[in-house]
């Protein structure tokens, strides 16, 4: 059976990405669109749309041609979407890259991305360089000003950019890294047409109004704050105030400050919003409403952080290959709070059962299944991992296990894949089994998500010692910790006998997930 939005279908137009988002910027001119929360630095929508085209027109006189990959490797700033929408306007593709990669997984993702340019901020500038060198890297720029990179603000003389021809449908725009269900991180071809629908299509739901004021807050290289904060909230004329790093005093002080009234978010900071006494502190009685994603929020947290400050608190879902929303709760429904909503407009759902592939009635749990203009391309230079993510018909199999109600709500009980979400982020279990395997002590070694309150989940290392060693658990862990980014982090190790497999070598990671939940449940 397919399921369908109980809104109707939307109308998406076929533009280029920066077009679309831009077009209503002349007129609003004089409104604020971003705001930097540290500093008080603001772009208004008038210059946000003249640095656009000026860096536009530098960085085509520089050589950046047509489907030449440039990579941003920075926290959330301001300018961050200057460059994004330059580099999209002259049919550039833009790869976002985790600000807390290491220099090897910077280095990684632009080789096999092909960036030609790279742009960092003076703080990761060593990584970067180092990175950039073992890339190939043409050049490297910098928001702000350090030794040995190009400043991105000496790119604002470069006058208009030249006309470039765009299919939306079939170039693309974004290449983002997911691990999808499975394995290390793949680039995700995303068209300009897969975000114009998605915002088309999440828009006709959530429905931002111009004197909303969104926070920052999610990471832009990540899909989520690339699309629904600096694309769609962008598009519709919001204010967004843009926060570099999570700091919980400085995240509620923008909040009361700037009137904030809607702030998407991952679990963990809804948890802090539902139980941290600081937030007593603080007037955030403009907020009105919540957003989750990117991780299984718990009812009672979400409860908790919707009576303490009186606001919608509501579930979306969605994956890097789906641009990203599939479901989402519409305003003005807070009626079930554990669901992530119906599918948005355009949108084609199955509920299948994982070993037949044969639909599922109401109620009963399996794999869920999308199918819209929002799906991705495929991944890049990896036909084979798209021929595995999407079917012939066009259904891409998301991994993750759920069900729809008799009222078609749907609700996320389990995955198929074996990604970890750390709070909200995406860990490969394989990437953390190399780096173990790595250690002259270990011998062999599983890792697994661990359920935690804060985070959602941890990763987990079981880990079998090789004969005659005595590495500790601590010893391991700081192995691991020095060659990958913070939030891949081993976070608990358990020594074990034997790492179960199956005769193909394949680990049984099903076994150590019910072995921990036992464990933890006892």
């Amino acid at each position: 059976m397919i399921h369908r939005s109980p809104s109707p279908d939307v109308a998406i137009p076929e533009m280029p990405l920066p077009a679309f988002v831009l077009q209503a910027a002349e007129g609003r001119a004089d409104k604020p669109a971003l705001i930097d929360g540290p500093t008080g630095r603001t772009l208004t929508y008038g210059q946000l749309a003249w640095a656009i085209r000026q860096v536009a027109g530098s960085l085509a006189a520089r050589g950046l041609k047509k489907g030449e990959v440039f990579a941003i490797f920075s926290p959330n700033l301001p300018e961050y979407a200057v460059a994004f929408y330059a580099v999209t306007t002259i049919g550039g593709i833009i790869s976002t890259i985790n600000p807390l990669y290491t220099a090897d997984e910077l280095a990684h993702q632009l080789k096999d991305a092909g960036a030609k340019f790279l742009l960092t901020i003076p703080h990761f500038l060593d990584t970067a360089q180092e990175a950039a060198q073992r890339a190939g890297i043409e050049e490297v720029f910098v928001f702000g000003e350090a030794e040995g990179a190009t400043p991105f603000a000496s790119l604002l003389g470069g006058g208009a950019p030249p006309e470039v021809e765009i299919d939306p449908r079939q170039d693309v725009v974004v290449l983002p890294y997911s691990s999808g269900t499975t394995g290390l991180p793949k680039g995700v071809m995303l068209t300009h047409h897969n975000i114009v629908a998605n915002i088309c299509q999440t828009m006709a739901v959530e429905q931002f109004e111009e004197d909303e004021v969104l926070i920052g807050l999610l990471p832009f290289y990540h899909i989520y704050g690339m699309v629904v904060i600096m694309s769609m909230a962008l598009y519709a004329g919001t204010t967004i105030v843009t926060m570099p790093r999570f700091d919980l005093e400085q995240f509620l002080q923008l909040l009361q400050d700037h009137e904030v009234t809607t702030a998407f978010a991952v679990p963990p900071i809804v948890l802090a919003l539902a139980k941290h006494p600081i937030i007593d502190n603080y007037d955030l009685s403009k907020l009105r409403y919540v957003n989750s994603g990117a991780a299984p929020l718990p009812e009672a947290v979400a409860e908790g952080c919707a009576q303490r400050l009186g606001v919608s608190v509501r579930q979306g879902y969605g994956l890097t290959e789906t641009s990203p929303v599939t479901h989402f709760t519409p305003r003005g429904d807070e009626g079930i709070i554990t669901s992530i909503g119906f599918p948005i407009p355009n949108t084609e759902v199955r509920v299948v059962d994982v070993a037949s592939d044969a639909d599922l009635p109401a109620g009963e749990p399996g794999e869920i299944w999308i199918r819209g203009p929002q799906v991705m391309k495929g991944y890049h230079n990896n036909p084979q991992a798209t021929r595995d993510m999407i079917d012939d018909d066009g259904w891409l199999h998301t991994g993750d296990i759920g069900y729809v109600d008799a009222e078609g709500y749907f609700y996320i009980i389990d995955r198929v894949k074996e990604l970890i979400k750390y709070k909200g982020l995406q860990v490969a279990p394989a990437e953390l089994e190399s780096v173990l395997q790595g250690h002259p002590a270990v011998a062999d070694a599983a890792v697994i998500p661990s359920p935690d309150e804060e985070a959602g989940e941890v990763p987990k290392a079981f880990v079998v010692r090789k004969p005659g060693e005595d590495a500790s658990e601590e010893d391991i862990m700081a192995y691991v910790a020095e060659r990958v980014a913070p939030y891949k982090k081993i976070r608990r190790l358990e020594f074990i006998d034997e790492i179960p497999k199956v005769p193909s070598g394949k680990i049984l990671r099903r076994k150590l997930v019910e072995r921990e939940r036992a464990a933890l449940s006892a």
